[in-house]
């Protein structure tokens, strides 16, 4: 296994691959960042000759591992991804594709082209034991044909100020657009949802809060340097060191600083992007949205994605011809209409807050693509190539609904 881009996701990969040995072994790290190379080197003993700092150093010469990650940020994935694909690699790719469309079918068309690979985008939400449970008693019939979706993604207020204001996917033109980078495997798990493509889509969204216009009175651009800084809600000393005094030094504090400890997270609050005042920063994603879909067959479905609340498990009901479901996560309730009865199940699955592993998903995916290389099994992998270029495009789509005002086609 090859990895390129060992930062927050791909670090994560590279975790449940030390702790599963036995499904995989890494052999190669290309990563920019000295550091962060390093640690992976340390962690599998890769020798020097193993490791670089661009991904074409690893796309180069013979192919050296039966597959590869790629977790390099978003607007970087194509040209390495095409570059694997043509050496037979098979590929697990960090979601978004990409942030470009063009680029998006560029991917799956070398993948397709190709023939021989198995390929895997990490839209990690089908991969958790309430997805499939959840889908399970959806496709048994249990409360008919399914005709409307309603789904919650409760971003958090924090980690809107950290990813989305503060940091690295904070601009459409360095990352992409919101509902690309946070949301497009919720729009995909709505279709895997509903076991349908989608084919008009609309929607509304904007960057309400988080402006200059909006600092109060008195406020710093730093919150070190913040008169007010007590009373915000979105203070870095509140939220970070708060982490930090609650003994957390995983994500997001790695995000401030390679090692974790209260002299590095001060210095990162006083100096860096993580202690600008949220009304000051240059950010310019949204940070509400809500889309409309309709689906082959004419189910439909509501997607609502929000900064402000505290965060947790996304929030969904299913209403289908004989029954309902709502889900959050872990629990799901099936309501049938003809007893007027319910059932409440606990899918046992890790609680599906953002610093849980997408409750299970991201070592559900990783299970499911090294399966499918070790078996030579693409039914492991829940979503092919041409179902994961639907997700984007139906995003895309959305996202010209939102700039425009209208009800989008959406089409191969």
């Amino acid at each position: 296994m090859l990895i390129i881009g060992v930062g927050s996701r791909g670090t994560t990969y590279a975790r449940y691959i030390q702790k599963h040995p036995e499904d995989a072994v890494v052999v190669g790290v290309a990563e920019p960042g000295e550091f962060r190379r390093n640690r992976i080197a340390e962690m599998f003993d890769i020798p020097d000759e193993n490791l670089w700092d661009d991904w074409s150093g690893a796309a180069s010469g013979p192919r050296t591992a039966d597959a590869v990650i790629i977790a390099t940020p978003d607007a970087l994935h194509t040209e390495p991804a095409i570059a694997m694909a043509g050496k037979g690699y098979h590929i697990l790719l960090e979601k978004p594709m990409s942030p470009c469309e063009a680029d998006c079918r560029r991917i799956i068309q070398s993948v397709e082209d190709r023939g021989d690979i198995h390929f895997a985008v990490c839209h990690v939400m089908r991969y958790t034991c309430y997805t499939q449970v959840l889908k399970g008693i959806i496709d048994s019939g249990r409360i008919g044909r399914v005709v409307n979706v309603q789904h919650l993604e409760p971003v958090g207020y924090w980690h809107q100020a950290h990813s989305f204001v503060r940091g690295n996917w904070r601009k459409e033109d360095e990352s992409s657009f919101m509902l690309l980078a946070k949301s497009c495997h919720d729009v995909d798990w709505l279709g895997y949802m509903v076991g349908k493509p989608c084919r008009r889509i609309s929607s509304f969204g904007s960057l309400l809060h988080f402006r200059r216009d909006n600092q109060p009175e008195g406020a710093a651009d730093r919150c070190v340097d913040c008169g007010v800084e007590a009373n915000c809600p979105y203070s870095a000393r509140k939220i970070y060191m708060g982490m930090l005094q609650a003994g957390r030094t995983d994500w997001p504090l790695d995000v401030l600083a390679g090692e974790v400890n209260v002299e590095t997270i001060t210095e990162a609050i006083r100096t860096g992007p993580y202690g600008r005042c949220v009304y000051a920063c240059d950010n310019d994603v949204v940070d509400h949205q809500v889309v409309n879909m309709e689906f082959d067959g004419g189910a439909t479905a509501s997607f609502t994605m929000t900064a402000f609340n505290l965060a947790g498990g996304r929030k969904t009901r299913i209403h289908g011809m004989h029954g309902e479901i709502y889900g959050d996560g872990r629990m799901i309730t099936v309501t049938d209409f003809l007893s007027d009865q319910s059932e409440t199940i606990d899918t046992s699955a890790s609680e599906a807050t953002i610093s849980g592993g997408h409750g299970g998903g991201d070592d559900g995916i990783m299970a499911a693509f090294l399966g499918a290389v070790a078996c030579d099994d693409p039914s492991r992998i829940l979503s092919g190539p041409i179902q994961t270029l639907e997700t984007h495009l139906a995003v895309f789509a959305a996202e010209r609904a939102r700039r425009n005002g209208t009800v989008e086609t959406v089409s191969i």
